[in-house]
């Protein structure tokens, strides 16, 4: 079962995320699960986590110039190891050779830049097919947009279909963490949001969340 620690929502537009929260289950239960159950389905281990792999090599160089914002060189070395090894070596980044050889993971956006030079969060916020957000996220993740991989393909087709393919793999990793998920989920999804953006823009400094640990037990997909 995963839990969160008890914090103070900051939520004063509840009432109305509350709404969009409704009609994005609505989509989701009628939609975006249904395929994403039918993709696991029939979809192999192997390119599941070949998927998974493609879509975070594409965040490398978006990893690594935040990591210079943030002021740290040395990971921001190891970020583009990472995507220059997988890219070539893992064959566009469905093979991760990057953790093989030692280079750590990151997973960093201009949004946790944000917070790590002290802009505040906000107040939550749920937004239409989105979903929960923060005005400190939506800054970052315009600014994250044209870092990210998908920024640089011409082709508006193609970069939206890989922007859908994305979605759906992300979503399809969530089907077994949904399903411990107890209560009220708009509260759990809602408390554990604004957790875990902090702790990412703090880097898990001084921080110990046990959602944080939950999440990552879940989601840990075996590498290629």
């Amino acid at each position: 079962m995963l839990s969160i620690p008890i914090v103070e929502a900051n939520d004063p537009f509840e009432d109305i995320n509350r709404k969009v929260w409704a009609f994005n289950e609505f989509l989701d239960d009628n939609l975006a699960k249904p395929t994403a159950e039918i993709y696991t389905s029939i979809a192999p281990n192997f390119v599941e986590v070949g998927m998974s792999n493609f879509f975070r090599n594409l965040n490398e160089l978006d990893n690594t110039a935040n990591q210079l914002l943030q002021g740290h060189p040395i990971l921001a070395i190891n970020d583009f190891t990472r995507f220059l090894v997988n890219t070539t070596i893992g064959l566009g980044g469905f093979i991760d050779v990057g953790s093989r050889l030692g280079l750590e993971r990151h997973d960093e956006d201009f949004g946790q830049t944000l917070g790590a030079w002290g802009v505040s969060s906000g107040p939550f916020l749920m937004l239409p097919i989105y979903g929960p957000s923060t005005p400190r996220s939506l800054a970052g993740r315009s600014v994250s947009s044209v870092l990210g991989g998908t920024f640089a393909i011409e082709e508006t087709d193609v970069r939206l279909g890989i922007t859908a393919l994305d979605a759906l793999e992300t979503r399809a990793r969530y089907l077994e963490v949904e399903t411990l998920i107890i209560g009220d989920r708009y509260s759990f999804i809602r408390d554990s949001y604004m957790q875990y953006q902090e702790f990412e823009s703090s880097n898990g400094i001084d921080q110990v969340d046990d959602f944080v640990d939950d999440m990552d037990d879940f989601l840990l997909e075996e590498d290629l």
